[in-house]
């Protein structure tokens, strides 16, 4: 019984909270997509603008595991983009944005060199909500999945109970797949990826 409740404290000792907050950088090729009535003749001209910085913010547990870390973190993240609108009858264009609302979830696998450390891992991405002008135009809807999957992997440096973190970020799904448009579905042909920036403050150090 009491090497059970050593190796228990011992266990708990080697789990810790931390809070966490952040910036993003999405990186995104400018494209174009046609937008067709149900008639099949093209209505709109959708072309992606600006990828805006979004922000990022909750909490992590870290637990070591020997040499290694095992991090799983819970963060709000919310990011804009401004796509160009053109009606291809009138050659009026407008800007409209979209902002974006996700819970992330990435589980990070890495090891401390020092006080540096190497993070890499799968991420999850739950759809929360999101506001869009381009509910201006009669016919447009959004179709968001419910969890999209991504993957993370970077470098971080600790400082006491401070944690610097640069990390890149891939998704596996297209940009724009949730566009809906007069019950045609559209989606811009690339992968969205992103830096992110964060400082994370651990606690129980």
């Amino acid at each position: 019984m009491f090497l059970s409740v050593f190796a228990l404290s011992g266990l708990r000792a080697q789990i810790k909270l931390g809070v966490k907050l952040g910036g993003s950088t999405t990186s995104l090729n400018s494209s174009d997509i046609s937008l067709f009535d149900q008639g099949g003749f093209k209505e709109l001209e959708l072309a992606l603008r600006d990828a805006k910085y979004g922000v990022h913010g909750g909490f992590l547990v870290q637990l070591k595991l020997g040499g290694f870390l095992l991090q799983p973190e819970f963060l709000f993240n919310s990011n804009k983009v401004d796509f160009e609108v053109t009606d291809v009858n009138t050659l009026v264009s407008q800007i409209k944005s979209e902002q974006y609302q996700y819970l992330d979830i990435p589980v990070m696998l890495g090891m401390k060199l020092g006080p540096l450390r190497l993070m890499a891992g799968p991420e999850a991405h739950v759809f929360l909500a999101n506001t869009s002008g381009l509910f201006d135009f009669d016919g447009y809807k959004q179709d968001f999945e419910a969890l999209t999957l991504a993957w993370q992997g970077g470098i971080g440096l600790d400082l006491w109970n401070i944690m610097l973190d640069l990390r890149y970020e891939g998704n596996l799904n297209n940009f724009g797949s949730h566009i809906n448009f007069k019950g045609n579905s559209y989606s811009f042909d690339q992968r969205p990826s992103r830096w992110l920036f964060s400082v994370s403050f651990l606690l129980g150090r």
